[in-house]
């Protein structure tokens, strides 16, 4: 469940030493796992070490562009052919997330997820209200498409005008 609203470091610290339980700690999403007896400056260094792993760049440090769109994440500034576009910041973070995902299928659960950070409910039709606020401020419709196409039962998929699949 931590993982569905974060992306922090996990360290596993126990007694168990089982090489089963370690694996199932570690296919479950930690980053890391100590067994017990250990030392405080050897959980610091373990510590030390996943947060310079999780330190990378970042996915929205780079500018992205999608057809005629232009996102820039370090400025919160989206435009469509060089026409500042007036969003929300859920509205920027939505098609942020969107953007740097162009051409693929993103459902509903990953928005509500990565966008909103509610793991679980459904709040299905807070997406689809941002979706449409989304459309009018790129002028588009969801009967008549450019960049926002909706997967029936699946999803949205954000592609450039001439990406169409």
């Amino acid at each position: 469940m931590l993982r569905a609203v974060s992306s922090v470091p996990v360290i596993i610290a126990t007694a168990k030493d089982d090489e089963a339980e370690m694996v199932r700690g570690l296919d479950a999403g930690a980053d890391d796992y100590v067994v017990k007896p250990f030392t405080a400056a050897q959980l610091e260094a373990r510590v030390r070490a996943v947060l310079r792993r999780g330190a990378g760049p970042q996915e929205s440090a780079a500018t992205t562009v999608v057809g005629d769109l232009r996102i820039d994440p370090g400025a919160r500034e989206a435009s469509l052919a060089g026409v500042m576009l007036d969003l929300t910041p859920c509205e920027f973070d939505l098609l942020h997330h969107l953007a740097v995902r162009a051409g693929r299928v993103v459902t509903k659960r990953e928005l509500l997820t990565e966008v909103w950070r509610v793991p679980y409910g459904s709040a299905d039709k807070t997406v689809d209200v941002h979706l449409s606020w989304l459309r009018r401020k790129l002028g588009e419709t969801a009967q008549d498409p450019r960049y926002l196409h909706t997967v029936r039962g699946v999803g949205v998929r954000l592609s450039a005008p001439a990406d169409r699949r």
